[in-house]
């Protein structure tokens, strides 16, 4: 009985609102159009965010990257001084074995040197980054493997020259060429073809993602024999001589709870033995987390701007409802004197703005989603509607109806019957 009656007076608030379909259309939507930006905005938000938290990931939870620079000193040396000697900075392979062995926490590391030689295979040529380094880089930077294989340990015991070459270093140096076993020149040397790797690119936060399009992979050892500690580097001013023994280190601690105390035990360490701080130690663990806490943040600040929407929608409701009131004074003092109760009057006016509120809430869903669609499309940006985004917005607009109605309908059931029969 109580179901039929709330079902009636849902179908009279229905019919009421139906008997003046523009108006309420119009009434609708600024609650439409709140309920829609706040879910592109939290769409467009989210997108990004993850976009962003994706790219730190990939840099390894549990990883540290310490990787090897110029210090102040010595940029500012260089600058005054183009032609002098050499530089000599970075990290060095007694830094490797030191914080390889005095860290029990960590699970397993692997060093890094980079060189660019020009790659050739008859007529095609690319430059590749060189990538010294050993079997560990493959478990703390994996990539899933197109085919062949990965460095092993084998590799390195016998200084083979072999290397392993990402899909688009292979696709453009190899092209319709046998790939797996394939000899191709790096620099001056031959080295044949054992895997090819599929990679990333590109940067997270203030960290660059170890791996890049166009990586060679080479045992260590072999990297260092062939190619030596010193490197030319070109400059506007000319040429410059540097000797880096290590560019970079990767290290994986076995519990991301310790990462960070790790990371500042290595920071000691490694002041200990270097004058200049010739280094950067960074932990995307701590970048992770920063990135997390301001996707809040922005997510707060776009709901919020998104929400004034909402409410300038609930005071035109307020308003329309208001002037409702006034013009059906007559109909609220003759449902009086048959007997309604105030309570039902309230609930007849309540039911109504939260009809208008609620159907402008999922027509606003209808365009929240729509609007992010249109930005991946035509941009390209990255946009992802969650299930808290849309859920968050409609129960917004259904609760604004309510208080927004709530004003009105207790208006309307104070009104006096007397007085309301002799309205015109």
């Amino acid at each position: 009985m109580r179901q039929t009656r709330i079902a009636r007076n849902i179908w009279l608030g229905i019919e009421n609102l139906l008997l003046h379909k523009l108006r309420s259309f119009l009434t609708m939507l600024g609650v439409v159009f709140g309920v829609g930006s706040v879910v592109a905005m939290l769409s467009v938000g989210e997108g990004a965010s993850k976009e962003a938290l994706e790219q730190i990931r990939k840099l390894g939870s549990n990883n540290i990257i310490i990787s090897s620079m110029k210090s102040a000193e010595e940029e500012a040396a260089s600058t005054q001084h183009s032609h002098r000697a050499m530089s000599i900075y970075g990290l060095t392979y007694e830094d490797y074995r030191r914080v390889a062995s005095s860290f029990k926490d960590i699970q397993r590391a692997a060093p890094v040197k980079l060189t660019r030689k020009d790659s050739r295979l008859r007529e095609r040529a690319l430059e590749l980054r060189i990538v010294g380094t050993t079997p560990e880089w493959s478990e703390l930077v994996p990539r899933d493997i197109v085919a062949g294989r990965v460095l092993l340990q084998a590799d390195l015991d016998k200084q083979a020259p072999v290397t392993v070459l990402t899909e688009f270093g292979a696709r453009k140096i190899l092209a319709t060429e046998s790939t797996i076993g394939q000899t191709v020149r790096l620099g001056g040397d031959q080295f044949e073809v054992v895997g090819i790797v599929k990679s990333e690119s590109g940067q997270a936060g203030n960290i660059q993602i170890p791996d890049q399009d166009v990586d060679a992979y080479i045992p260590i050892e072999v990297a260092r024999r062939y190619f030596g500690d010193i490197f030319t580097k070109r400059t506007s001013s000319g040429d410059e001589r540097e000797k880096v023994e290590l560019h970079q280190m990767i290290v994986q601690v076995d519990d991301p709870k310790k990462v960070e105390a790790v990371a500042a035990g290595i920071e000691r360490m490694l002041e200990q033995f270097h004058k200049k701080k010739d280094y950067v130690v960074s932990v995307p663990l701590a970048l992770l987390k920063q990135a997390e806490a301001m996707k809040r943040r922005f997510n707060i600040v776009l709901g919020s701007i998104a929400g004034i929407s909402l409410l300038v929608g609930g005071i035109g409701i307020m308003n329309i409802m208001l002037a409702s009131v006034t013009e059906r004074t007559r109909e609220i003092g003759i449902r009086r004197a048959i007997g309604a109760k105030r309570r039902q009057i309230v609930y007849q006016f309540l039911i109504e703005t939260v009809v208008l509120s609620t159907m402008g809430g999922l027509i606003g869903l209808g365009v929240g989603g729509l609007i992010p669609l249109l930005i991946t499309y035509f941009s390209g940006m990255i946009t992802m509607m969650t299930l808290k985004g849309i859920l968050v917005p409609l129960l917004i607009s259904m609760t604004i109806g309510i208080l927004f109605g709530l004003y009105p309908a207790v208006h309307a059931a104070k009104v006096d019957p007397i007085v309301a029969l002799r309205h015109e």
